[in-house]
């Protein structure tokens, strides 16, 4: 019983990720400014002198961060890693790769603004369910959503206005490294925190082994 409740909260977790880096994707795409964090991504993979010929992608960068964040954790609170975390460390930045390929041909900058911005804001809402859908899975977080919920529990504030705060701190870094700032970025530096809080208190699970 134990290991389909494992398989379960895992199943949960990686349909919430895929969610979540769809979302990302079409901040990615429109070009009005990528979400917070991956400002924060841009901003480092653009400034950061790389050796030529080293295979390195948006996605990858995704993933290095993410370890790193990892790493801070481990020393600030280890009880907040569990298994889903490293499956977000390692296969966000994939996915997001994958949709970038898969939808870079029709969802793009060439898109009229009304319609670039439609997708901007669904964009928010997608990356706001997905998150809550992993968060809801009990099986561990992705490790930058984990910043905001460290602090929230930390400080014992609402994770919706933490959430904007980490956002805020996020985009101000990844911009001045040179990551992609737009009105998507405002959008969802200020959205995505309370419709995830929105869905956070609407949206669970049963684990229960009976």
């Amino acid at each position: 019983m134990k290991t389909k409740l494992f398989i379960k909260k895992i199943v949960i977790l990686l349909i919430g990720l895929i969610i979540a880096h769809l979302g990302v994707t079409l901040f990615i795409q429109t070009n009005l400014g990528s979400d917070p964090f991956n400002v924060f991504i841009q901003g480092l993979f653009r400034s950061i002198p790389w050796p030529a010929g080293l295979p390195i992608t948006h996605g990858r960068t995704h993933m290095l961060i993410c370890f790193l964040i990892i790493l801070v954790l481990l020393v600030v609170d280890k009880s907040y890693i569990r298994i889903g975390t490293i499956i977000c460390m390692f296969f966000g930045g994939p996915i997001i790769d994958f949709f970038t390929w898969l939808l870079g041909g029709f969802i793009n900058d060439r898109l009229a603004l009304p319609l670039r911005l439609i997708l901007l804001v669904a964009g928010c809402i997608i990356l706001a369910l997905g998150m809550t859908i992993v968060i809801r899975s009990e099986a561990g977080t992705g490790p930058n959503d984990l910043v905001a919920i460290v602090a929230a529990d930390k400080l014992h504030k609402p994770f919706g206005i933490i959430r904007v705060i980490v956002d805020i701190c996020f985009v101000v870094t990844g911009f001045l490294l040179g990551g992609v700032f737009g009105i998507g970025t405002i959008i969802c530096a200020f959205l995505v925190g309370p419709v995830a809080q929105f869905f956070l208190n609407r949206i669970h699970f049963s684990f229960s082994e009976s």
